[in-house]
């Protein structure tokens, strides 16, 4: 029989907490790896991560409540909620929240590879390396990302 999964705020695994939430929901042990699934809640007046690409995953972002500023490139779109941004392999992309308001987003990995990057950067926190960009790029990398540096602001 195959079993139905249900993930509510209780029982989701917290991988990074602050100013950035992330919850994940499916990491990808019930669709076979083909999808992770992870919630997101950004604090008002806080930075993403530094612009980067992913060469073997789509990731989407669908802004359930709040403004999020997504940066693709060089162009800003302030994305209100009920707007889905999908992200294909390859395209620069960073988000942010510098609005009063907070802002929460459901984020999707297809396939699940990005998952434990969220698992990795915990475990680099509980070991007392702080977020810093420098720090965040090298656990990117272990999942086919890379920054955009010709896109950094």
């Amino acid at each position: 029989m195959t079993e139905v999964l249900i993930t509510g705020q209780d029982n989701a695994e917290v991988a990074l907490t602050g100013p950035v939430v992330l919850r994940i929901l499916e990491d990808g042990s019930a669709t076979d790896h083909r999808l992770g699934v992870a919630e997101i809640e950004v604090a008002p007046h806080t930075q993403g991560p530094p612009q980067h690409r992913h060469a073997r995953h789509d990731e989407g972002f669908y802004v359930v409540s709040g403004t999020v500023r997504f940066t693709v490139g060089t162009t800003d779109h302030d994305v209100p909620a009920r707007t889905l941004v999908m992200v294909p392999p390859g395209a620069p992309h960073t988000f942010a929240n510098p609005f009063d308001e907070p802002a929460v987003m459901l984020n999707t990995f297809t396939p699940d590879l990005y998952v434990q990057y969220f698992r990795d950067l915990r475990a680099m926190i509980e070991a007392g390396e702080p977020m810093t960009p420098e720090n965040v790029v090298e656990v990117m990398a272990r999942y086919a990302t890379t920054p955009a540096e010709d896109h950094q602001h």
